[in-house]
């Protein structure tokens, strides 16, 4: 369908269309997901709350190919997800996806730069001196720049979450997906890193974050709240993508 101009309107970043995703246990099969259907447009800030076993870390699994739909499509950043192999799936992480984990995990035996670069690494881009260039750059971006050379165990709880952050943006992914990004900081830092999510979306990254914080979930663009498997509720309204 065009829009009023006569043009195409640009491809959503993700269309989930009817995921359904059932796990075999030794009690019988499990279904996780039941017929998804989600669209998050591009520069979108899109918050996913729900109950621990309402689906949404499985949601999130879907979106970054870390697991398949039992039935149903995933397109996400241009690409059938469940049509890719292994292979595929890393490249196209690697130039599409950052990811951020509520527990950082960050490599305790290399400096915080080389963290940082390790995406760049992963997906051979640049020269050894542009990736060490941009990992420093990103690091000065969270206000870190001085720690460069520490070892993550040497930063708070905090200062590691933005080194995980600067490690997820190192390769410029159109799409951020936060995976309880704020769950193991204080409500100030908590704050800070959803103000500097805020800014992102702003420069037009689309962030996707899965929360426990009702409050913060109200502050997002949207509020998709997941429950049994199936979306029970939106609150907020798609961006506009223009």
């Amino acid at each position: 369908m065009s829009n009023v101009n006569g043009q195409m309107p640009p491809e959503p970043i993700i269309a989930m269309r009817g995921v359904v995703k059932q796990y075999e246990t030794a009690a019988g099969p499990y279904t996780a997901l039941r017929g998804i259907d989600l669209v998050v447009g591009r520069g979108e800030f899109v918050a996913i709350v729900g109950k621990s076993g309402s689906g949404k870390s499985t949601l999130i699994n879907m979106i970054t190919g870390i697991d398949r739909p039992t039935a149903g499509t995933v397109r996400v950043a241009g690409a059938d997800l469940e049509r890719l192999d292994e292979g595929q799936l890393a490249t196209w992480r690697g130039r599409n996806l950052g990811i951020i984990f509520q527990f950082f995990q960050l490599l305790p035996t290399l400096t915080v730069a080389e963290n940082v670069m390790l995406p760049m690494d992963f997906a051979n881009l640049a020269t050894a001196r542009e990736r060490e260039a941009r990992a420093r750059a990103l690091l000065e971006r969270m206000e870190l720049g001085e720690h460069a050379n520490k070892l993550p165990a040497a930063l708070s709880g905090g200062q590691q979450q933005r080194v995980a952050i600067a490690r997820a943006l190192a390769n410029d992914p159109p799409l951020l997906v936060a995976d309880e990004p704020t769950g193991n900081l204080d409500s100030r830092t908590a704050a800070a890193i959803f103000h500097l999510f805020e800014e992102l979306v702003a420069q037009g990254t689309t962030v996707v974050m899965v929360t426990h914080d009702n409050d913060l979930a109200r502050r997002a663009g949207r509020a998709v709240t997941v429950a049994d498997g199936q979306i029970v509720a939106a609150l907020g309204v798609p961006t506009p993508v223009t």
